[in-house]
């Protein structure tokens, strides 16, 4: 007999491999951090397990990617909603960040850890101020976590003037270099708010240490037109003639981009990071995903932050996704739903330079792992999981989260965070806010 720690039994199983193979029923077996097996469950016979968990007939695939978000953000969930980016960004957000700090910037991503643990995301790549804090929530709630400093040309509420940035980045690459979880990238803010040798420093650092580069490119038109007035060429033009564009860049939103844009994303092998509900709440514009992936470019989903979006949920964003592009384009072919599943799996792994590590069920690789309970009126019948998965799940039909192994949530249960006490934090971080920046709270 084959013996395993964890094996899911009963189950649709996806694996999200090359060849998108299926075991309906299935199994999947789980030895400390890893995949051992997953086949048709006529084979699971020859295991025995410390723990079993049986699916019941629901689906098992991997953990979802989110793979551009800002995580603390959601202690400012609907503190300024609809009103236009640049706006937002000055009058609201940036005066509430100001008066961040390393404990805060903690809280709220303990929450947005809970969050997106519950509905089915194991892994997310997060941008922000005070990251050492993103890492220990991350590294505290079990979850796998890229995390990266923003880097700007202005003195940062964290570390003061860039240079110091550039210092503290290269302390969390110390400190976190060998964490299972935890991978640290070099995220300068944009081409906007980064001068030219701030970018080519950060370029140079994240090839020395070969870590993801995570940059916001192309979000909207004032930026391109900012851009084209200062340096004579597009955003992507501009990183292009910088030489930032390679394998290990990954660029996040997207939305105007030319043709020779994508023909440069194209031969430079970059990753795109694809937030639809985010840019459609700031009315930046639609992404063009489907030349992207016509093109060959690796398409991966990300939320963006919960002041941008409201949420979290992978799930929402994948049914968001698939039908803001049937309708942009008036065709329903256009991202079918094993696209849009593959986006906000294996892409996502890609996206992130950890499709050697994660993005499928295949023996080997690390078990980030979720389990759908599909045993609901909205997910009855079954006959196409990835369209179920896509159009019908909701994040609160995910059951069970494992990470690394490490059974974080079973039966809607949190076993590495105390769910109550971490949104009682938040809202008492929520009240501070309101007292002391009434105006910024306000419209």
């Amino acid at each position: 007999m084959k013996h395993a720690d964890i094996l899911i039994i009963d189950a649709w199983v996806l694996t999200m491999d090359a060849q998108r193979r299926e075991f309906n029923p299935g199994y999947l077996a789980i030895n400390g951090s890893q995949i051992t097996a997953a086949g048709p469950m006529a084979e699971a016979t020859a295991w025995t397990a410390a723990q079993t968990l049986d699916a019941k007939g629901g689906i098992v695939l991997p953990g979802l990617i989110n793979t551009h978000t800002h995580a603390a953000m959601t202690c400012f969930r609907g503190m300024a909603d609809d009103l236009p980016l640049m706006d937002w960004l000055q009058d609201h957000i940036f005066p509430a960040e100001a008066r961040l700090d390393h404990d805060q910037v903690k809280t709220g991503t303990l929450l947005a850890c809970a969050e997106m643990i519950l509905s089915g995301t194991t892994c997310f790549c997060d941008m922000y101020l005070f990251e050492d804090a993103v890492a220990e929530a991350a590294h505290q709630a079990g979850m796998r976590a890229v995390v990266g400093e923003v880097l700007y040309d202005f003195p940062s509420p964290n570390y003061g003037p860039i240079e110091a940035g550039f210092a503290y980045t290269e302390q969390m690459v110390a400190k976190w270099r060998d964490d299972p979880l935890i991978t640290i990238a070099v995220e300068p803010h944009s081409p906007y708010l980064c001068a030219p040798d701030l970018l080519r420093r950060a370029g140079e650092m994240a090839r020395r240490h070969d870590m993801p580069l995570v940059i916001h490119l192309a979000e909207t038109r004032s930026e391109v037109e900012t851009i084209q007035e200062r340096y004579g060429v597009t955003p992507v033009g501009h990183l292009a003639n910088l030489d930032l564009l390679y394998p290990g860049l990954l660029a996040c939103h997207g939305v105007m981009l030319t043709d020779d844009d994508m023909d440069l994303l194209q031969s430079h092998d970059v990753k795109i990071a694809h937030n639809a509900e985010s840019n459609m709440k700031l009315a930046s514009g639609i992404a063009p995903v489907p030349q992207l992936l016509a093109r060959g470019i690796c398409v991966s989903l990300g939320t963006d932050g919960c002041a941008s979006n409201n949420n979290l949920d992978l799930m929402s964003e994948m049914d968001t996704v698939a039908k803001l592009h049937k309708v942009n384009t008036l065709d329903p072919t256009v991202l079918d739903a094993e696209t849009v599943l593959g986006m906000a799996t294996i892409e996502g792994a890609r996206a992130l330079g950890l499709a050697d590590r994660i993005g499928s069920l295949e023996p080997g690789k690390d078990a980030d792992v979720i389990l759908i309970d599909t045993r609901q009126p909205h997910l009855t019948p079954l006959y196409h999981p990835a369209s179920h998965l896509v159009y019908a799940a909701r994040g609160g039909d995910v059951s069970t989260s494992i990470i690394n192994g490490q059974i974080v949530m079973e039966n809607r249960e949190l076993r590495t965070l105390d769910r109550e006490r971490v949104m009682e934090d938040v809202h008492r971080l929520a009240r501070a806010i309101c007292a002391e920046l009434p105006d910024a709270v306000g419209r």
